[in-house]
């Protein structure tokens, strides 16, 4: 891909601890490189891990297993396929499978290009087809959301010795010792019953079957929660701070809850969380961060209920016009 620039071409060159790349408690060695490629994930040192899904994704890196992250928005699916990756140096693209991507876009095509003053015909190979031949980890987002043309190519490389067939080119690629393959998804292939996932759609099981590893990263526990958000908003790394955003993760879990329940249509990912403290940073008013962050967003007859969880995770009532933003007061 006349684009990207070339990436390493050998294998992991060291081999290190996984407790002390990820802060988890494990024994396990992990190979990596001693370099990084201008394809590694910037890597944010503040990032908190998963232990259950870092070890699943170490799977994938460490012996070329399959690995879909299946969970809830805004739990950080894709940012913890990076963050791994990014410690291990290890070079990593992500492709967003929307209904816009096809065939082409992951196998290729042939372009006409300028050679020697001659227009010529050459063959430009797509994201897969680039990244198969290169250790690199291709992480495809929003899995359950692809194309079925485009799924079928995918299921052809799925395979630990998948090789990819250009008919075009009359060629077999065999994939790259250090190429790694990676998903994320709402759904695990079931479609979705919810309403939440508009666009997502049940997928071939014939396919589903050969992802090696399917692990769940949903909502992490409230001291989990409460360290990724202050990670992400150092500002609020002090005793106060810390409070109001235990508070924050408290309202999130009840509207969680409130949406297990049925009586929420809408409910608050860690990533709103995040927002909703930055914002509140911005406009130096909580109640209105909160209304601009995540009440807008809530069906007009479920704000009233809203309004209740703010009161009893943050010790205080909403403006009476921040309830029903749609009310005049």
């Amino acid at each position: 891909m006349s684009s990207l620039t070339e990436a390493t071409t050998g294998l992991p060159d060291v081999v290190l601890p996984a407790r002390d790349l990820f802060d988890i408690d494990t024994d396990l060695q992990v190979p990596a490189y001693s370099a990084a490629d201008p394809h590694v994930p910037p890597r944010d040192p503040d990032y908190v891990f998963d232990r259950d899904t870092t070890l699943a994704l170490l799977a994938g890196f460490v012996h070329n297993r399959r690995v879909m992250v299946q969970g809830r928005h805004g739990t950080g699916k894709s940012s913890h396929v990076e963050q791994v990756a990014s410690r291990l140096n290890w070079p990593c693209v992500r492709v967003n499978l929307d209904g816009h991507v096809s065939r082409m876009d992951l196998i290729g095509k042939d372009t006409i290009v300028i050679r020697d003053g001659q227009q010529v015909t050459e063959f430009q190979p797509g994201m897969l087809t680039w990244a198969l031949q290169r250790p690199c980890a291709l992480v495809f987002d929003e899995y359950d959301a692809g194309r079925a043309d485009v799924m079928f190519v995918i299921q052809r490389v799925l395979e630990v010795e998948g090789r990819l067939t250009l008919l075009d080119q009359s060629r077999v690629i065999e994939p790259h010792p250090a190429f790694r393959l990676f998903a994320t998804a709402n759904t695990v292939g079931l479609g979705d019953a919810t309403g939440l996932y508009h666009g997502t759609q049940p997928l071939n099981q014939g396919q589903m079957d050969r992802w090696h590893v399917v692990v769940t990263l949903n909502y992490l526990q409230h001291d989990r929660e409460v360290e990724v958000v202050l990670a992400r908003c150092p500002e609020y790394r002090t005793a106060d701070g810390r409070a109001r955003v235990s508070a924050m993760v408290a309202l999130a879990s009840l509207t969680r809850r409130g949406f297990a329940d049925g009586d929420l249509s809408t409910v608050m990912s860690p990533r709103t969380v995040v927002t909703w403290a930055e914002n509140a940073t911005l406009f130096h008013d909580v109640g209105l961060a909160f209304q601009l962050s995540f009440l807008n967003r809530c069906d007009e007859d479920e704000r009233a209920l809203v309004a209740e969880y703010y009161q009893r995770s943050m010790g205080a009532e909403l403006p009476e016009g921040r309830k029903d933003p749609g009310k005049r007061t």
